[in-house]
Parts: C-alpha cells; sequence; structure tokens
C-alpha cells in the first residue's frame, strides 16, 4: 500500500498552491494598474531577449516559459501582432519557424521590470526577510522547483533575473 500524505504536507501543498495563486494575480494587477499587458508577455519577451540571437522556436519558448502557458501559439501571435516580436522561416528546417524578439519587445520588456519588480518586492521581498527568502527557495528546491532548469540569478544588468 502507497503511503499517503501526512495532514501537515497537504496543508502545505493547499498554501503553496494558494499562495503561488494569490501572489501571480497581485502582481498581475499591479501590471494591469501600470498600463502593461499580462505577465506571460514579459516572461515571453524575457525568455527571447535571453536567447542565442534574440529568436528561440516555439516549441523551446514554451518550455523556458516560467509561467503556465497553454496557449503559447495565441501569445505569440499577439506579440507579433503588436510588433514585440517577428516569426522567422527557418532555413535549415522549411516547416520549422523562429519567434525573434524586436527592439520594441525589448524596450517593452525592460519597462515592465520597473513595475513586476516592484511587485516582487510588494507582494514577496517586503514579507520575506533575506534569510527567510533563502530559506525558502531551499525548502522549494527541495520539492524539485529547479529540476530541469537553473535557478534564476539577480545578477542582470537591467535587475531583471537571469538563468
Amino acid at each position: 500500500m502507497k503511503r499517503k500524505p501526512s495532514t501537515e504536507a497537504t496543508a502545505a501543498w493547499i498554501r503553496l498552491m494558494r499562495v503561488q495563486s494569490r501572489v501571480l494575480n497581485c502582481v498581475e494587477q499591479d501590471l494591469k494598474k501600470a498600463g502593461f499587458p499580462p505577465l506571460a508577455w514579459y516572461d515571453a519577451l524575457l525568455e527571447l531577449s535571453r536567447a542565442p540571437a534574440g529568436e528561440l522556436r516555439p516549441v523551446e519558448l514554451e518550455k523556458q516559459m516560467l509561467l503556465p502557458q497553454y496557449s503559447t501559439s495565441r501569445l505569440i501571435d499577439r506579440l507579433v501582432d503588436e510588433g514585440l516580436a517577428v516569426r522567422r522561416e527557418c532555413k535549415i528546417d522549411k516547416r520549422g519557424q523562429f519567434v525573434e524578439i524586436t527592439e520594441a519587445g525589448r524596450e517593452l520588456q525592460k519597462k515592465m521590470w520597473g513595475a513586476y519588480s516592484a511587485g516582487i518586492e510588494k507582494h514577496v521581498g517586503s514579507k520575506l526577510s533575506d534569510a527567510d527568502a533563502v530559506k525558502l527557495c531551499g525548502l522549494l528546491d527541495r520539492l524539485g522547483c529547479c529540476a530541469g532548469g537553473e535557478i534564476p540569478s539577480l545578477a542582470a544588468k537591467d535587475g531583471a533575473p537571469t538563468r
């Protein structure tokens, strides 16, 4: 017979899911109030800006996204429609394509970081000491949140997290 989660583990799971949902919602609202598009746009633009030559295949972009993204193609369509990214045909595989960030996309991502970082500070940083944040990162790492990916670093030139 398989072991069932303890009451404490179940309570931790419920809190983790609720906090994640509530904090993301608060940050989304902060971005909206500041006149910016949704957080998924920032995330996609950040991943494109980090990629070699500023381009990724759509499937690569979906894998890199920090937020769940079930409709990557619609997100890409919106970024292209707004002039923040362009689609390019893959020269080697004519069926494939790349999504490339534009200069306007880079500018928007940098502008959004100001509101996004303020949201992170307001909803997380102001509630945890740096030591608590380090502890929380350690606990989350034990849960495997970074499995298969690198832990973001805060050493970027523009303040946005880097991998």
